[in-house]
């Protein structure tokens, strides 16, 4: 009990203290959107632990008075793997920007049956490490800290169930030296001996020199044994994590101004900080007798479905300069017509321009209200790719991509959407492999190869809501020639069908 928040507000503190101490005795629960097996919390639930063991029933969520961060709480849904994490299959989020002083992270998560799992990939203009490190400055330089709270995102100060990890980069020196924990007493953070690795790598002419550099990644393998578990968490546990992305540019610096997920993190707060919850979300419709299908395309029954790109486009941004420009750089510079779009990443940090978010919301008030969500379905036409899939060379040639779909909180405008102001994800709620094609042509008629995902879960929230439903696509690809080119909403009439298109399947409760 000690992780949960009652603020004191008179006697409605008071009223609301009793009933949380009756309602956790009863287990009374509150309304909740079910995942699987799991139910998730809404904002105005909090999840008390009543166990020391982690387990989906051993979860109470009940209506408190509570002192909460503003803003919707960010959440990774990390997937399982057995035997190693595949980073290019892993759970991405990501979070700051890019230009000449400040830095951007694409971050990716999973876990397997012996450790936790994080790699942070970093663009950063100017690399600066130091050569003489101590536990006090790591952070003083170019760092990571990872947070995690096995009690959730709850609770005003860390305790001992709370961990800071850090790992600086560096070049060739002995890690030892370059990487250190904390863990909470209750008030404050104290260095602690918890084994976990911090690895680090770079892209660039070289760390500690004035040139420009491209960037650099670390990655954090905690085993959970070090956390005082004997396994994974059950699927469905959720802990609290965030994130710190630190900077410097030169050797006399000063530090900059550190980049953070959530953006409102405190790092002695973990109410503020992000979740990561172990299992992807899988939809669970509630009892309902079929009603009907709605189908939600630009222009079909007057909709309007917007969407846009950002990043570099197909053409790896090229035109811009990496530093200055391409951050700010609206798809209307690459493509006027904004008619197809590109979803791409790669793990070598080295090739960041290459990359590309896209970003659509679509309408709901189609589904009338008071209905049951049964099941949606967002379909995207593939008209091409990056590379060849007949190159001589296989190593040239293009590879499938896992292409994630993630929720996204606040509104934006196509017209001005660029990668730095783009919304932060808010939780991945799908995914879907996607296979490189030949392209659109005689061999494959238009409206070319249609892909589609799962995002039942994502529609239930919006339409419980009663809100859009916003999403991102992106992947955590590590191969070269990643890029998967679809239709966007701006193709002519004549290709009306290959526009994006999301079907939602509903009833009546």
């Amino acid at each position: 009990m000690s992780k949960r928040y009652v603020r004191t507000l008179g006697l409605l503190a008071i009223a609301a203290a009793w009933v949380l101490i009756l309602s956790l005795f009863a287990r009374d629960s509150v309304p909740a959107v079910y995942a699987g097996d799991v139910a998730w919390p809404d904002a105005g639930t909090v999840a008390v632990r009543a166990s020391t063991q982690f387990s989906p029933t051993a979860w109470v969520y009940l209506p408190v008075v509570t002192s909460s961060p503003s803003g919707p709480v960010r959440r990774v849904n990390a997937p399982y793997f057995n035997g190693s994490v595949r980073s290019s299959e892993a759970a991405i989020f990501w979070f700051g920007r890019v230009n000449s002083s400040e830095n951007y992270a694409d971050v990716r998560v999973g876990y397997d049956d012996s450790e936790f799992y994080l790699q942070l990939a970093a663009f950063d203009r100017r690399l600066w490490y130091s050569t003489a490190p101590s536990p006090a400055d790591l952070t003083a330089w170019d760092a990571a800290t990872l947070y995690l709270d096995l009690d959730g995102n709850a609770g005003s100060t860390p305790d001992a169930n709370a961990y800071r990890f850090q790992g600086q980069l560096n070049w060739w020196e002995p890690r030892a030296s370059y990487q250190t924990v904390y863990r909470g007493n209750g008030s404050s953070w104290v260095m602690a001996t918890v084994p976990f690795s911090a690895t680090t790598g770079w892209r660039g002419d070289a760390p500690n020199s004035d040139a420009d550099d491209r960037g650099w990644v670390a990655t954090f393998e905690i085993p959970f044994t070090s956390l005082g578990l004997s396994g994974p968490p059950p699927q469905g546990t959720v802990w609290g994590m965030a994130m710190a992305l630190h900077d410097r540019d030169s050797a006399a610096g000063p530090s900059l101004a550190n980049k953070s997920w959530p953006e409102a993190m405190v790092e002695t707060s973990p109410r503020t900080w992000g979740q990561v919850a172990f299992g992807l979300p899988v939809y669970t419709p509630p009892q309902a007798t079929p009603g009907g299908t709605v189908t939600i395309r630009h222009k079909l029954d007057g909709a309007t479905v917007q969407d846009a790109a950002v990043g570099g486009y197909t053409l790896c941004g090229a035109g811009t300069d990496f530093w200055t420009q391409w951050g700010d750089t609206n798809e209307s510079f690459y493509n006027s017509e904004h008619s197809i779009f590109n979803v791409q990443n790669q793990s070598d940090i080295a090739d960041w321009p290459c990359f590309s978010k896209y970003y659509v919301t679509f309408p709901l008030d189609a589904v009338l209200s008071g209905k049951a969500i049964l099941s949606a379905t967002l379909t995207l036409h593939q008209m091409g790719n990056a590379g060849d899939i007949n190159d001589p060379d296989p190593d040239n040639r293009p590879k499938p991509s896992l292409i994630q779909v993630l929720t996204v909180a606040d509104d934006w405008d196509e017209a001005t959407l660029t990668w730095n102001n783009a919304p932060l994800a808010l939780e991945n709620v799908g995914q879907a492999w996607v296979q490189p094609i030949q392209g659109c042509g005689s061999s494959i008629p238009w409206p070319c190869v249609a892909r589609t995902w799962d995002v039942s879960y994502a529609v239930a929230k919006a339409y419980a809501a009663g809100q859009p439903l916003r999403l991102a696509l992106y992947s955590a690809d590590s191969d070269y020639h990643s890029g998967k080119y679809f239709t966007s909403s701006e193709t002519g009439d004549w290709n009306e069908v290959g526009r994006p298109t999301l079907q939602v399947v509903w009833g009546n409760p």
